[in-house]
Formats: C-alpha cells, structure tokens, sequence
C-alpha cells in the first residue's frame, strides 16, 4: 500500500469517526439556527407571539451555553430619554443653560446631505436572507441525517458510529448539566 492511499483511508476514518461524533451538535444548531432565524425563540416588544418554553431554552443554550434564561428587563415607560439614572440633574445652579430639543438638532438637520423633498430609503427587506439561512439550515440537517445513514450503511464497524453517535450526543447534555 503506498503513503498515499494509507494518508487517505485515515482521513476517511478521521472524518467518519469526527462526523459521526459532531453530528447531533450540527442538527441542534441547524434546528434552533432555524428557529433563531425567524426569532420563534424570543417575544418581540410590542407583539402577543409567546414563544413555548422548549424554543427559549434551546435558544438559550444554543447562544449563551446554558439553561438559564435571564428575566427580560424593559425599562419602565415614565422615564424620559434625557433624565437617565446615569445623568445628575442640574440643581447646583451651574451656569451652563440646558439646550432644548429642537436647539440641538438645528445644526445636525442642517449638515445632513438629503433635503427634506427626498424620501427616506426604504427599510431593507430581510425575508430573503433569512430564507435563504433556512435553506441553509435545512440543507445542514438533511445532510447530518444522511451522513449518519450512510456511516451505517457502509462501515463494518457499527458498534463504535453506534458509541460515538451516543458520545456526541450525552457528553454536551452533561456538559450542559454540569
């Protein structure tokens, strides 16, 4: 057998044992990827979608690494944008006057290079990308799902895909656990 053919049956085996180990990581992030996508796994402002507990915690652990998903704070609607908690009010009678809203933005609507006859651009779409990130997605899934098939299909050595299919399977649950 020459050095090359023996260089390519261990990457073949490489690849078979790495893939196999690594496929049921790449159809959880496919699978809440594609969630993520269309935001099923969070609630927008303003909207009555709730999403179910399972579609957050996936979502969670498929972009913070944990189980824990943090209580989602607004800010209470009385708090007027330029009075922050970071901001110390003007009591000490400093000398500098306060400038008024529409003082400010006087100058900045004036150094703007669209005049007020021209439209606004238009909001970009982003339906088709995120089309396209759900091919994507269902794209990596059918693939995992088929490489798994064919490692079954044409390996003599069953038991250790079987090992390592449940490896890569338990070790990110323990790891998420623990």
């Amino acid at each position: 057998m020459s050095s090359s053919h023996t260089l390519l049956k261990y990457t073949r085996l490489v690849h078979l044992y790495l893939g196999v180990f690594i496929a049921p990581a790449l159809l959880f992030f496919a699978f809440t990827g594609a969630l993520q996508t269309f935001s099923l796994h969070e609630t927008a402002r303003g909207s009555s979608y709730k999403p179910p507990a399972w579609a957050v915690t996936l979502g969670q652990v498929h972009k913070k690494q944990t189980t824990i998903v943090p209580a989602r704070k607004f800010p209470p609607p009385d708090r007027s944008p330029d009075r922050s908690p970071d901001r110390p009010s003007n009591k000490s009678g400093d000398t500098q006057p306060e400038k008024s809203p529409s003082a400010a933005t006087e100058p900045a609507q004036s150094l703007s290079p669209q005049s007020s006859d021209t439209p606004a651009p238009k909001p970009h779409n982003a339906l088709p990308l995120k089309i396209f990130f759900l091919l994507v997605s269902i794209g990596l899934f059918i693939s995992t799902i088929s490489g798994i098939y064919i490692s079954y299909k044409y390996i003599r050595r069953r038991g250790l895909i079987t090992i390592l299919l449940i490896a890569g399977v338990v070790l990110p649950v323990l790891l998420t656990v623990f």
